[in-house]
């Protein structure tokens, strides 16, 4: 077809190492139990990795009454508030905890500070899985601030401010809130740099670096219902990129290459690196063959297994 073009691809990228304990202590206890093994929520935000844990009989479900007592739940790596752990006690569920301890040190974070007196200021999406969870460990003292408007028109009743994050913000996106904040009340107690989930951050300041080295268009593979995924190609657009969120099954609409020579691909921390491959191929197909790899950072974080997916059956 005569297009010569190049593709730039982010590093890091695909799975962070909450995202992989999480599908691990599920394949795990499939092994160990076999089928069912129930999930509470989607264990990570893509359709891919859900259809697979399907296949091999995981039952993902939307609460845990919907999870025959006795049973095996694994709480997805979102992180949920105490009064469901308390239900699933009740119920005689056999919990098994897949959150991941990034998301697992805010919950710590959050009930520290409102036990300490403060008004603990939750920024994050509110109807997002994570900020519902962490919200729940102490929802008297805990408000969601979405937007500097919000943190604007806050009022904290006289008590301090602290301030938590979701993990799946970067320091980028919850800066102008956070800064709104400490306009309005003084001094606050603010997120460390490390509240901020690594892997964010830099899938992030991966796809700045895309579109500082070239790339006019840039495809982020992960599905609708991930945070940082959306958030990547809002990255890539500020970056002055065009981007576009794709499933990395359905192919790439040829028109979307159209006047572009570079193109950059990253994908979303629960995004598997088998899609990554298969948008690969694509793109060579369409004559975009040439491939060079933009790294900002290595990552060899892990996360130990809980002990019930280590000990013998």
């Amino acid at each position: 077809m005569g297009v010569i073009g190049k593709v730039l691809l982010a590093a890091p990228r695909s799975f962070c190492a909450g995202v992989d304990r999480a599908i691990e202590i599920v394949e795990i206890l499939l092994e160990k139990h076999g089928p069912p093994v129930y999930v509470r929520h989607q264990i990570v935000h893509n359709d891919h990795v859900v259809k697979r844990l399907e296949g091999l009989g995981a039952v993902f479900v939307d609460h845990e009454d919907d999870i025959p007592a006795g049973a095996i739940c694994v709480l997805s790596a979102h992180g949920v508030a105490p009064s469901v752990l308390e239900n699933c006690e009740q119920r005689g569920l056999r919990v098994v905890d897949a959150v991941c301890p990034l998301v697992s040190k805010v919950h710590a974070e959050a009930r520290r500070y409102a036990d300490s007196g403060h008004l603990v200021a939750l920024v994050g999406h509110a109807e997002h899985v994570e900020v519902i969870g962490t919200r729940g460990e102490r929802p008297e003292a805990t408000v969601v601030i979405e937007s500097p408007e919000d943190a604007a028109k806050l009022d904290s009743g006289g008590k301090p401010i602290a301030v938590v994050t979701q993990t799946t913000l970067s320091l980028d996106d919850v800066a102008e809130t956070v800064d709104a904040l400490g306009e309005r009340f003084g001094d606050l107690k603010r997120p460390a740099a490390d509240d901020i989930c690594y892997a964010t951050q830099n899938r992030q300041d991966a796809v700045k670096a895309l579109a500082d080295g070239g790339a006019t268009v840039i495809f982020v593979i992960g599905s609708e219902t991930s945070s940082n995924a959306r958030r990547l190609v809002e990255v890539a657009e500020r970056a002055g990129a065009r981007a576009s969120l794709i499933d990395g099954e359905s192919g790439i609409d040829p028109e979307l290459l159209e006047g572009h020579e570079t193109v950059g691909l990253t994908a979303g921390a629960s995004t598997p690196e088998e899609l990554v491959d298969l948008v690969l191929g694509g793109l060579a197909s369409l004559g975009y063959d040439e491939l060079g790899e933009v790294e900002v950072a290595r990552e060899n974080v892990s996360f130990r297994l809980p002990r019930e997916v280590t000990t013998p059956a």
